[in-house]
């Protein structure tokens, strides 16, 4: 896989997981990669769609653990992130 993919792959999986730290690295790569950051947008809006797919996922399993007839909603305000940065 070519350091170009790469980059695009690592900001997505930067932004599934809400790590800014990490998405601000991955950037100035891309940016040292020339890649247009209309592309490095949609590499993110890729990882946010994911992540939100597999947070959906997670809320549904822990409601039905915890035998609650709904999926809790997120509270709001609730931090998210990776905690690297």
């Amino acid at each position: 896989m070519d350091e170009r993919t790469k980059e695009l792959i690592a900001i997505g999986a930067s932004a599934a997981v809400n790590c800014h730290s990490c998405i601000d690295y991955h950037l100035a790569q891309c940016d040292r990669l020339g890649i247009d950051r209309d592309e490095v947008m949609a590499a993110a809006e890729t990882g946010i769609m994911v992540g939100r797919g597999a947070a959906t996922k997670t809320r549904t399993h822990l409601a039905n653990v915890l035998g609650l007839a709904e999926p809790a909603e997120p509270a709001k305000g609730a931090s998210s992130g990776c905690g690297c940065g």
